[in-house]
């Protein structure tokens, strides 16, 4: 294989426990966002956009819809003989079989992919951000200052800079300390969890720190500090653009609604940096005689005869007449009965909301069975669940995937309530 001066090496494993009824049979990274994409779609685009066309996805927790998604890598010309989009998931090997048990962990168990490739530098990328970043100028700086690493940084809020790395630097931006979710943070420069690293420097550590029995094998919470108390160079590379951790409910839901601003913050129409996925073998939407959209996104193969307002709607969705869309995300193929109202929800796919249906209304009150994952107020309904004729939910509640009208006891669900299949949880 010819050397490659930089690889990727993304990190999809992850279960997003946070997003509760989304990733239940789907890892984070494969959870659908803003009509059309994926979540790993960003960083993926950004490494083909970067010119990096080597990428190494490390998978673990339900991997199936990923796999599926990223095939042989052909939407971002990662199709290729020499690199390309290799799938990397735990093996038996010859002695011994586990688990990845960290970040770090991830990237020993496949050193042998990355030194097929030779490359002088390598690029660790989470594969659940939502962002544009040109990876080319952050390893121009990294080369410039000659670091052993750098980290890709960016300003938050002080109020909630304890829920992220936080890197402590000097005017030069050298980093001094590393701080994990701090209580009492000294700055708020937290780390998106973007990292170049010069491989020859990064293998000998991983090595090391596989031998060390009670590392959590983890970067931030042991690469990083080993490094630097060793005394290793590194930098902070300061990102000011658009990012979001979608983790979180609301703050999926938040980024949805950030793409339909009149002039968005993120924005998926820019011609000079793309964002490639697969793309549904479809018809473009109708709108019908008695339908209406507006600030909204509607994909392909859309039917509207309701009326949609501030929403994101997904491939193959039918909006039936008389019903009405307001602040929600509906994804792919589901179906939304007449004189239904839905108000600030998440519909995963292949959902049945049966007519004069009503969701999201009542008082805001927590979910009561996981109260921290659903109390900003966002009704959510997983996969092919279906929602029966005349059913009221209210805010913060929760129907698990496959639900069917049977599994209801009744068909007014007050907020913070949870509709289970067979009354069972299974999250």
């Amino acid at each position: 294989m010819v050397a490659k001066e930089m690889i990727g090496l993304l990190l999809a494993g992850g279960q997003g426990s946070r997003l509760g009824v989304l990733t239940n049979l789907t890892a984070k990274p494969a959870v659908p966002y803003g009509g059309k994409f994926r979540i790993i779609d960003f960083p993926l685009s950004n490494c083909i956009n970067s010119g990096i066309d080597t990428v190494g996805v490390f998978t673990q927790y339900q991997p199936l819809e990923l796999n599926a998604h990223i095939g042989i890598g052909k939407p971002w010309d990662l199709d290729r003989n020499n690199g390309g989009v290799t799938i990397l998931s735990p093996y038996l090997k010859a002695d011994s079989g586990e688990w990845f048990k960290g970040t770090a962990n991830a990237v020993y168990q496949n050193i042998h992919y990355v030194d097929k490739s030779s490359p002088k530098y390598v690029i660790i990328l989470s594969g659940d951000h939502i962002y544009k970043m040109d990876y080319s100028k952050m390893l121009d700086a990294h080369k410039k200052t000659g670091a052993d690493a750098t980290i890709s940084v960016f300003e938050v809020p002080i109020e909630e800079a304890s829920r992220f790395g936080i890197m402590n630097t000097d005017e030069n931006n050298k980093v001094f300390e590393f701080e994990e979710k701090p209580e009492e943070p000294k700055n708020n420069l937290a780390s998106m969890g973007v990292y170049i690293f010069t491989w020859d420097v990064l293998r000998e550590y991983l090595i090391r720190d596989n031998q060390n029995p009670n590392s959590h094998n983890d970067f931030g919470k042991n690469i990083i500090p080993m490094m630097l108390a060793e005394g290793c160079s590194m930098y902070a590379y300061e990102f000011s653009g658009y990012w979001k951790d979608v983790g979180t409910i609301q703050a999926y839901w938040e980024s949805n609604m950030d793409l339909i601003e009149r002039v968005p913050d993120f924005n998926l129409f820019e011609r000079g940096w793309k964002i490639f996925t697969t793309n549904p073998v479809k018809p473009a939407n109708y709108i019908g005689p008695t339908g209406c959209a507006k600030k909204s996104i509607i994909a392909e193969g859309c039917m509207v005869y309701g009326t949609v307002k501030n929403s994101i709607i997904f491939p193959g969705v039918y909006i039936s007449e008389g019903a009405i869309i307001e602040d929600s995300i509906i994804m792919s193929n589901s179906v939304i009965g007449k004189n239904a109202h839905i108000v600030k929800s998440i519909l995963s796919e292949k959902v049945i909301v049966g007519e004069d249906v009503k969701i999201g209304f009542g008082e805001e009150v927590v979910n009561e069975d996981k109260p921290a994952i659903y109390y900003c107020g966002i009704t959510v309904i997983g996969e092919a669940a279906t929602i029966p004729d005349k059913a009221e939910l209210g805010k913060n509640v929760v129907v698990e995937r496959d639900v069917a009208a049977i599994d209801y006891d009744s068909l007014e669900i007050p907020s913070g309530k949870s509709i289970y299949k067979r009354g069972i949880a299974h999250e």
